[in-house]
């Protein structure tokens, strides 16, 4: 199971109070805390609130799935675009003039 851990401030951005309320919670929870190198205490999540953790992201992971549907359908879009011009075009040929392979000195 992953570890996830918070300050004070995010815990509280998570459960929707203060970072006073987040380190009450903290406590009453009995958390793991540790103090960072950055100074900033942190509590380690436990399952009820991993589990909010992943909903708040895969809520937020739809404005996301939004972004790429719409990236799909432009590239559909343009590859039929692409299709469309070289059926009414000929295609392009290049005459012998690659090397590939060869050592030029």
């Amino acid at each position: 199971m992953p570890q996830i851990w918070m300050t004070y401030d995010e815990l509280a951005a998570l459960t929707g109070c203060s970072a006073a309320e987040a380190r009450t919670q903290a406590l009453h929870r009995s958390l793991d805390r540790r103090k960072s190198r950055d100074g900033n205490t942190r509590v380690k999540l436990d399952f009820a609130l991993m589990t909010r953790f992943f909903e708040t992201i895969r809520e937020a992971e739809f404005g996301l799935d939004d972004a790429i549907t719409a990236l799909r359908e432009t590239h559909r879009q343009m590859s039929v675009a692409s299709d469309q011009e070289r059926r009414g075009m000929a295609p392009v040929r290049r005459s012998g003039s690659s090397r590939l392979g060869s050592n030029q000195a």
